[in-house]
């Protein structure tokens, strides 16, 4: 399904650079993938979502936990970066199915990094 858009993120230096770390893998372990998942629609829902975000291009941080490094490597960490990469326009609030859309590609990239 996001054959694609990983094989344009694999393009991006700065994209390709994010890996889960030792320490991301172990977290996903402990606490199973639909936690994780559960986290991230969080992240999207609140961080992401909103059609305005006082801070937006700084909400996510670049390290601390495994969906924040996976939403840099997807281009899912800002709404900038979600309009370059995967067309969704600034200053609207995302769709359900946009957040679904952006959630369901964030746990795409966590599972192939835990293979």
């Amino acid at each position: 399904m996001f054959e694609e858009v990983f094989k344009k993120l694999a393009k991006s230096d700065f994209r390709s650079k994010f890996k889960l770390r030792e320490k991301e893998l172990k977290y996903i372990e402990e606490k199973g993938l639909e936690v994780i998942r559960s986290h991230a629609y969080d992240f999207i829902s609140k961080r992401i979502a909103p059609a305005l975000i006082k801070n937006d291009g700084k909400q996510t941080p670049m390290k601390g936990h495994p969906v924040f490094i996976a939403q840099h490597a997807t281009a899912t960490c800002c709404r900038g970066c979600i309009n370059k990469w995967h067309h969704f326009p600034k200053g609207t609030e995302l769709t359900q199915k946009q957040q679904e859309y952006l959630v369901n590609l964030i746990m795409e990239w966590i599972v192939r990094q835990v293979k």
